[in-house]
């Protein structure tokens, strides 16, 4: 009769506050057994707290979450939190206070590009969070990867989190652009976890990095790529937890690099999956440019809080030597990458080779021109002095004629005149008249 239950359900109930007896009632509440969870609902009125577990099933994985619904005379928080059930007891994960209380640090710590660093004003702050997006293959992992090679030599230790890809396999790819992990795991700089992302619920990841970081302590955390945790659960069950565990990360200092795959098929598309770029300092996107039958890697800073940052497109270059960021190459206003870049400077490069052969064929037209025209100012001035020479030949030969005939001329006075003093007289006489005339 459930008159009868109820009633001595109360009866119960009085006699523990008689006694002073905290109790604590369990119940069925399904929604899918309405008798059941209605027959008990007068309870959650009686009572002073009301704690509501429920799990649920999303995508095949299981998940708890615990919520207080009532609790008199006392503050509680109205939330529902997940719940795991691990070998050290019950865990409920929390955000904890709500004020934000991060240390804050100046100092830069690599990304492992020289190039990239130059375009963050010298690289990611210590402590911070940065967030890489890209579309499958477009070198997440290996910025991922340079940036903890770049903690390990400096001597600091680095925890690097795998989902769904093997810590061995990732160490082996990495070798082919030039950066090697196995030295650093060796000397125990590197851990390296990797994990099914579908083997436990979303919590359960949570709980356990948050364990691993508490006993590591590192200085750099790697998650490749946050975006899989979404495959633990439900899409806000994994965002919270990220959220957390990032939050987390940042109270103990730690410097959080993570990947996340494109929320679309977009190539243009910097929409996360998980949406948590808005809480990253420092958000990097790559991208493909598919042009003339080639697919090129690009790289662009979105964002960087408290620090000037590059605003160009630049290509991503891999090679047996690491990774590179090539020279911003525009034309026409267009920036330019892979074959349509080698293409357009071999172009540039052929127009300066026609130019200088241009610029060679008229020097030398020139110089010829100059050589032609020397030649005949040359020629001219001799023809020009011949000439004067000509001209002071004549004025000397008729100087020469005139003196002639004036001397043979007073030789033929002073042989006529027999008086020397009249005859000399008389000769000058006319020979200054001959030589004014």
């Amino acid at each position: 009769d459930p008159a009868v239950e109820r009633r001595e359900i109360y009866r119960l109930y009085e006699w523990l506050q008689r006694r002073g007896v905290t109790g604590i009632i369990t119940a069925k509440a399904d929604a899918s057994d309405r008798s059941t969870t209605e027959r008990y609902a007068f309870m959650q009125f009686m009572v002073d707290c009301v704690v509501h577990f429920q799990q649920r099933l999303s995508d095949r994985v299981a998940s708890r979450s615990v919520r207080v619904l009532k609790y008199r005379g006392s503050g509680f928080s109205e939330n529902e939190f997940p719940l795991i059930i691990a070998d050290t007891g019950l865990k409920v994960s929390t955000f904890g206070t709500a004020a934000l209380d991060h240390p804050v640090f100046n100092e830069r710590v690599s990304t492992g590009v020289a190039r990239l660093d130059d375009m963050l004003a010298g690289g990611y702050y210590r402590g911070s969070s940065a967030l890489i997006t890209g579309a499958p293959g477009t070198a997440k992992t290996t910025l991922t990867g340079a940036f903890v090679a770049a903690a390990c030599a400096r001597g600091e230790r680095a925890l690097y989190v795998s989902f769904d890809e093997a810590a061995d396999q990732i160490v082996r790819n990495l070798q082919s652009v030039g950066i090697d992990l196995a030295p650093h795991v060796a000397v125990g700089h590197l851990q390296m976890y990797s994990v099914r992302t579908q083997s436990r619920g979303v919590e359960q990841h949570l709980i356990d990095l948050q364990r691993q970081l508490a006993e590591l302590r590192p200085a750099v955390l790697v998650l490749d790529p946050i975006s899989a945790l979404a495959k633990s659960g439900a899409h806000v069950a994994a965002l919270h937890a990220s959220l957390r565990l990032l939050d987390y990360a940042k109270a103990l200092g730690i410097s959080v690099l993570c990947t996340s795959l494109l929320a679309g098929d977009a190539p243009n598309d910097e929409a996360t999956a998980m949406e948590i770029s808005t809480i990253a300092d420092t958000w990097i996107h790559l991208a493909y440019v598919v042009r003339g039958g080639e697919r090129n890697r690009t790289l662009t800073i979105v964002k960087s809080r408290g620090t000037s940052h590059s605003n160009q497109v630049r290509e991503l270059l891999l090679s047996d030597d690491g990774v590179s960021l090539a020279d911003v190459y525009t034309a026409g206003g267009e920036v330019l990458v892979g074959t349509a870049r080698w293409e357009r400077e071999a172009e540039v490069r052929e127009a300066e080779r026609r130019r200088v052969v241009e610029a060679s064929r008229r020097r030398r037209q020139v110089e010829q021109a100059e050589a032609d025209l020397a030649a005949r100012i040359a020629t001219l001035q001799r023809e020009l002095d011949a000439r004067r020479a000509e001209r002071e030949q004549i004025e000397h030969d008729e100087t020469a004629r005139v003196d002639h005939r004036l001397t043979s001329r007073d030789e033929l006075a002073r042989l006529r005149w027999a008086d020397g003093a009249s005859t000399s007289a008389q000769s000058g006489d006319r020979r200054g008249g001959e030589r004014r005339q």
